[in-house]
Formats: structure tokens, C-alpha cells, sequence
């Protein structure tokens, strides 16, 4: 698709009927992933991948590679990679789920989903080893298909492999890719081939665009519930505060542009109506996978954000010439809104040194945010890949002497942190957990930062009252600190009658084992 949407003029979609995939699942699973004495879901990330790619998942897991290229560390040091599609796929009105994997991982993935708010269940296939060894897991996953895909509930169900069966090679491509209306969207979603979770929310988002472009291409297709906006659209990639949609649609009015639907959609008709915009915003600029849809939907994906004065003005100045929209309409556009800016960001300064870290993506945006506000902001780590999308940010930072890390480990974040020393250092738990220990005020990232508005005028302000007030907890810390002094630290933490029993001996035996299993996995990376 190159041109507009075309939508049904009866407001349903048409949706391409699918059939059942008359192959079979091949059996192939490894003795070592099949549970009874072997490794199961705790054998090493080279052991399910060499299993995996030995079971044809090959191309998968080579085109995750491509759109995110790991660094440093190949393994997430954030949680399950899976939880963010997991949650995209939850937020989502009238889309089920069904996760086929460890019962372990499943419980984790379902605690957390749930802490963080999901009001709905969440389908489990079991396995062992005799269904994973036989492909008899496949076929119990598409009778769960079958079973779950009712017209009246859904519009989509979701299934997503874990660790074990993508290694197993269980083929989600040979579910149907429709019952009764209902799209099936299968996905893999490996920790040892996903570096974030973060990224795995693209991978979700990207499948689905994916499979509504293909409709788009085969005839018209459901309306957006509030109707076809009466004026061009900017889709926006990543997820974001509430309040930021709003602030950027309105930054768009002036130049006679609306905003179009945020990516991870809430809906599956806004799927349509997200790549029927004239470009795509990459706020998140590592979702590679949705860049690719609408770059095939023939949408120009325009990069960074409408954050801070700077940011803005670029950004503006960027969708503008995106659309081919006047200069003169581009600098009224600006000038609506840039004054209000600078005002904002110079109303409550923030005087201090900062180091910040995250896993969300928008590490880069928040970086910019606060050197405009007055703080000196020396170090800046994103477990998130640099992409061609967050270069303008990245350039910007680093002209202002910023250090910005991407693919950063908790390693390099924890490590500039206790070298620069920091009036604040916000980041990731355990970042901000060490910051403590060394009372450093500490601001969560997730928590604190990424649940408000960063975007225009309503984004310049929102971080100074935040930011400031942990600053001054500095003479807090150092109480605290000062009051448990003496008490101990790590297995010898808290207070003892005698001292610690820290049996040497036990340490000595595990690493060994320890040592034995990195030969054990350095050996099976040479073969």
C-alpha cells in the first residue's frame, strides 16, 4: 500500500479468510530442553539458540539480530523481554493472549503484568517433554487457538513462544491465520535472542501492522471509531505519557496536521487508521520492526521529539518538511509554542549533576529535558540500540559533552555513577538501589520519570518540582547512611551477635561449578 486507506463504508473490516495449516509440527526438540534430566529453560542463552536454530528458527532470530543488535551484554538485564509484548498485547481492547512456555516463566510474566494493572486472563499451554519431543505441544496449542477464538469476544488473539518453545522450534507461522473473524498473530519472543523488553513491545506492534497492511492491500477495512481525521496525520511511534499525544497534536494544528494513533495501538482498528497517516513519528526510535511496515506502506519516518526548545523546533521543522509545509507556516508553528517553552524551563532551574539510565527508550529525550532546564547531565545509558532515528538526540548530547551509552549494562551505568558522583542519579532499581547504598538521592526512571509529560510546554516543566526536590534529600542520605553504619553489607547485612559465619569453602565449591559451566558454554559457542 502506497496510497489512503480505504476504509468499509459499513464499518466492519473485511478480513481475508484463512485456513488451517495442514502441515504438522516436526518433532526436533534436544534432549537438553526437553525437561526430565536435562537443562530445560535454564540451559544457557548459546545452547537455545544453537536448538533453536537447529530447529528452523533460524530466520527469525536472524532478522532480530538485524533490528536489534545487541551490545555488551547478550542477555536482558531487565525483565523477561517477553513482558512487553506481553503488555501490549493486554492493553489492547478485545485481543486475547495465549503464552506457551515454562510454568515458571508464565507465572512471572502473569504476576507482573497483573502488578502493573492487566484486568484480564492470560491463556497457558503446558508442556513436557513427551509433547515437546513429539510436536504434540503445536497441536495442543492450536486446539487452545481454536477454543479461545470467539468473534463475539475478539478481534485477535495473540500467541507468543517463550524460551523453550522457540528453541523447541514449535511453528506458530502454521497456525490459521484467521478463525471466525478472529486473526491469529503468533510471535517468538526469546531472552536469548530479545535484548529488552522494551524491543519486544515492537515486536508485537510490528506483526500486528504487519498483518493490517496486508488487509489494507486486500480491500477495505474497518473505520477508526472517531472517523477519518479531517486532516493529514503523524502516527507516533512509542509508548508515552497520557497527556503527550495531546500536547503533540496540538504542536501539529498550526501546521494543519493532526495526530494520529500512538504506537502500541489500544485497538485494532487503529491500526488502519496508524498507517494511513502521511508519516510516522519515531518518539521511540528502536521499533525497527513498525518502521519497516509503514516504510512498506510508503510512510517517511521522521525521528526524535518535540522535547525541550531545541528539540522542538527541529522536530517541527522536520514534520514540516515531511508534508512539504510552507517555512512561513513551519515558523508560526514554532513561534506559537517556543516562548512558552524557554518560559517553562527557566521558571524552576535545576542546578546539579545528574547521571541517568533506563530501559524504556526515551533516555535521550529526558537527557535533553534536563540540560535545558540548567542540570549538568555528564552520562547517559539506554539499554536500548542506537538506530538512525535517535542520531539528531545522540549529536545534540554529545556536543554538550554528554557520554551517551547505548546497550548499556548495569555494569556501565553503575559504574558511571560512583565515578562522577552525582547530586542525583536517576536509572534503573538497581542502579538507583547502589546510588542509595552510597547515599546518592536516587530517582527511579520507570516510576518517577516516564510517568509524565515530556512533550512541548506541558513536558518543559513537568520534571523541575521532581528532580529538585531529591536533590535536596542529599543531607537525608547521609543520615541514613550514617545510621546504619557498622551493620554490614550483602550475606553479611544486618546485625550480629557474632561475627558472620562466611564459610569460605561453600564460596570456593560454587565457583567452581560456576567456572565449569562458562568453559561448558564457551565450548559450545566454538562448535
Amino acid at each position: 500500500m502506497t496510497g489512503e486507506v480505504t476504509y468499509d463504508a459499513a464499518g466492519s473490516a473485511e478480513v481475508t479468510e484463512g485456513a488451517v495449516a495442514s502441515e504438522t509440527a516436526q518433532p526436533g526438540t534436544p534432549p537438553e530442553l526437553a525437561g526430565g534430566d536435562g537443562l530445560g529453560c535454564h540451559a544457557g542463552a548459546a545452547e537455545m539458540e544453537a536448538a533453536a536454530r537447529m530447529a528452523g528458527k533460524s530466520e527469525i532470530l536472524d532478522q532480530y539480530a538485524r533490528d536489534y543488535p545487541q551490545g555488551p551484554h547478550d542477555k536482558p538485564q531487565s525483565m523477561c523481554p517477553a513482558f512487553g509484548s506481553l503488555r501490549v498485547g493486554l492493553r489492547m481492547r478485545r485481543v486475547g493472549t495465549i503464552l506457551s512456555g515454562s510454568a515458571c516463566c508464565v507465572y512471572g510474566l502473569t504476576f507482573v503484568s497483573h502488578f502493573y494493572g492487566a484486568r484480564r486472563s492470560v491463556g497457558y499451554v503446558p508442556f513436557n517433554s513427551e509433547t515437546l519431543v513429539t510436536g504434540k505441544l503445536f497441536e495442543d496449542i492450536r486446539e487452545a487457538v481454536h477454543e479461545m477464538a470467539d468473534p463475539e469476544r475478539y478481534d485477535a488473539i495473540v500467541v507468543t513462544n517463550l524460551c523453550v518453545p522457540t528453541a523447541s522450534g514449535v511453528p506458530l507461522r502454521l497456525l490459521p491465520s484467521e478463525i471466525d473473524g478472529v486473526r491469529i498473530v503468533g510471535i517468538d519472543v526469546p531472552g536469548f535472542g530479545v535484548p529488552t523488553h522494551a524491543e519486544a513491545k515492537d515486536i508485537l506492534a510490528g506483526a500486528m501492522l504487519k498483518y493490517a497492511r496486508e488487509e489494507i492491500e486486500a480491500g477495505p477495512v474497518q473505520a477508526p471509531a472517531a472517523g477519518k481525521s479531517d486532516r493529514p496525520t503523524v502516527a507516533l511511534l512509542g509508548e508515552m505519557f497520557p497527556a503527550d499525544p495531546m500536547m503533540i497534536g496540538a504542536m501539529l494544528a498550526p501546521l494543519g496536521l493532526a495526530a494520529g494513533p500512538v504506537v502500541p495501538c489500544r485497538e485494532w482498528r487503529e491500526l488502519y487508521a496508524a498507517l494511513d497517516c502521511g508519516a510516522a513519528a519515531a518518539i521511540h526510535p528502536f521499533y525497527t520492526a513498525s518502521m519497516r511496515e509503514f516504510e512498506a506502506a510508503g510512510r517517511p519516518i521522521v525521528g526524535s521529539a518535540p522535547v525541550g526548545h531545541d528539540g522542538t523546533a527541529a522536530w517541527l521543522a522536520a514534520i514540516g518538511e515531511a508534508f512539504g509545509v510552507s517555512a512561513g507556516q513551519v515558523a508560526a508553528a514554532q513561534n506559537a509554542f517556543l516562548p512558552a517553552i524557554r518560559e517553562a524551563l527557566a521558571a524552576t532551574p535545576i542546578k546539579g549533576t545528574i547521571t541517568l539510565s533506563g530501559y524504556e527508550g526515551s533516555e535521550l529525550l529526558v537527557a535533553r529535558l534536563l540540560i535545558e532546564s540548567g542540570a549538568d547531565v555528564p552520562y547517559v545509558g539506554t539499554a536500548c540500540p542506537r538506530t538512525a532515528q535517535s542520531d539528531a538526540d545522540r549529536a545534540w548530547l554529545e556536543a554538550r559533552g554528554v557520554t551517551v551509552k547505548f546497550r548499556a549494562s548495569l555494569e556501565d551505568d553503575c559504574a558511571a555513577m560512583e565515578a562522577i558522583t552525582p547530586d542525583l542519579a536517576i536509572g534503573t532499581t538497581p542502579v538507583v538501589q547502589k546510588a542509595k547504598e552510597l547515599a546518592i538521592p536516587g530517582l527511579y526512571f520507570t516510576n518517577l520519570i516516564s510517568a509524565r509529560p515530556l512533550m512541548g510546554p506541558a513536558g518543559a516543566g513537568s520534571l523541575q518540582q521532581v528532580v529538585n526536590a531529591a536533590i535536596g534529600n542529599k543531607a537525608r542520605m547521609d543520615g541514613m547512611k550514617a545510621f546504619f553504619e557498622g551493620v554490614g553489607d550483602g550475606d553479611t547485612a544486618g546485625v550480629w551477635e557474632g561475627d558472620p559465619n562466611l564459610r569460605p569453602d561453600f564460596r570456593a565449591q560454587h565457583q567452581k561449578k560456576l567456572d565449569k559451566q562458562a568453559r561448558a558454554a564457551k565450548a559450545q559457542e566454538m562448535i
